[in-house]
């Protein structure tokens, strides 16, 4: 039986406070006064005590709280931020419990690999969010493109179709590095390995240049600007002017291109970023967050039913149906049925990864090199070249210090 569908063991007629950290607006106030009613009832000897926190300068505030002796019991950690968490010791191995409880085999890789650290289990995926195509279907009708396409190589003949007569075939910007990222898994390569405990930037491997190549051709199919990213300027406000064929976003900017351009509402559709083939859509940057107990948690079995339930199938389709959000499991996405958005972005969720698992990947983001090596090559530089020169800083990055 799953967690939050009775008495948490060992916990007696005195009530039990649970202290659980979410981000800001990860969840809305109804989905959490549900859950909150819901899990009480069947736990009456528990209290749910929920905190909201910024994203902003949430490092040092988790790294902190995992120091000290008045950590709360659980807490929502953005994906890529587990391994910087797990390295100071502070979290508590949920190995068991995912696998007894959860189901682990079936999570999403994008949620489940980042929190796993040397084969134990420190964050429990809880929900996921990546990039689609988002497309206006007057244009994509008026080119006489009557689907999506699901093939690179489609994707390049439509992009190159829709980029005529005053229309642009695809926005995109010279350093949008997550995209890239999914072109180079696709291929086969890594933005970064780990080799005998040392990690080392691999931006210059074939595979990876094959990726850079391909987001190259994609990219010349409109006139995005090759030394800035998507918020320079913001990549949906671009698209909102109505002559733009597709953007690659998280489904969520259709709301900030509608409200942009109100003409624009019923006209978007979405599709997920197509494969090398139509057996599977491309690979993606899969965002989203895990939850996390740490060492020092007050009320241990009391946090790890909560994150049970949490993380659990009935609380999961709550949460995807209540916030558009990606449940933890591909065998979950039915419940997604009839949205558009949702379930493109689900379909290329199965198929979702994460930035290296090292706790110093935010040191290679901070002065990211992997943005001017892109603009370096969409200008014409020779790729090997300036890939190396990334790998170099990305190797330094993520050096011991």
């Amino acid at each position: 039986m799953l967690g939050g569908c009775g008495i948490v063991p060992g916990v007696g007629s005195e009530t039990t406070t649970v202290d659980i950290w979410l981000m800001k607006d990860s969840v809305s106030d109804e989905f959490l006064n549900r859950f909150t009613t819901a899990y009480e009832k069947d736990n009456p000897s528990v209290k749910l005590k929920f905190t909201f926190q910024e994203w902003t300068g949430i490092g040092k505030k988790v790294t902190a709280a995992l120091e000290s002796d008045k950590a709360p019991d659980v807490i929502e950690v953005g994906n890529t931020q587990v391994a910087q968490y797990a390295e100071s010791d502070g979290l508590e191995d949920l190995t068991l419990e995912s696998v007894r409880d959860l189901g682990a085999d079936d999570w999403l890789p994008g949620l489940a690999e980042p929190g796993s650290i040397d084969g134990s289990q420190y964050g429990i995926p809880w929900y996921a969010a990546n990039r689609v195509v988002i497309y206006n279907k007057d244009l994509f009708a008026a080119a006489g493109i009557t689907e999506p396409p699901r093939t690179r190589a489609r994707w390049l003949e439509d992009s190159e179709r829709l980029n005529n007569g005053g229309v642009q075939g695809i926005y995109l910007s010279g350093q949008d590095w997550y995209s890239l990222a999914g072109f180079v898994w696709d291929e086969g390569g890594e933005l970064a390995v780990e080799e005998g405990g040392d990690w080392r930037g691999t931006l210059d491997t074939p595979a990876a240049l094959r990726g850079m190549a391909f987001y190259k051709e994609l990219q010349s199919h409109g006139d995005g600007p090759k030394n800035a990213d998507e918020e320079t300027p913001p990549q949906a406000r671009v698209f909102a002017k109505g002559d733009i064929a597709q953007i690659i976003a998280v489904p969520s900017a259709a709301t900030l291109i509608e409200k942009s351009n109100p003409g624009l509402k019923g006209k978007l559709g979405f599709f997920p970023v197509p494969g090398k083939t139509a057996a599977r859509p491309g690979a993606v940057f899969t965002g989203g967050s895990d939850l996390i107990v740490p060492d020092k948690a007050h009320e241990r079995a009391a946090a790890i039913d909560v994150v049970t339930a949490l993380a659990g199938p009935k609380w999961q389709t709550d949460l995807a149906r209540t916030m558009h959000y990606v449940p933890n499991k591909p065998s979950l996405a039915g419940v997604l049925e009839g949205e558009e958005s949702t379930a493109a972005m689900a379909a290329g969720a199965a198929r979702g990864r994460a930035t290296p698992n090292s706790p110093r990947w935010a040191d290679v983001e901070a002065d990211n090199p992997i943005k001017p090596y892109m603009t370096a090559v969409l200008q014409g530089q020779n790729p090997k070249r300036a890939a190396r020169t990334a790998c170099e800083r990305i190797t330094q990055a993520l050096a011991p210090h």
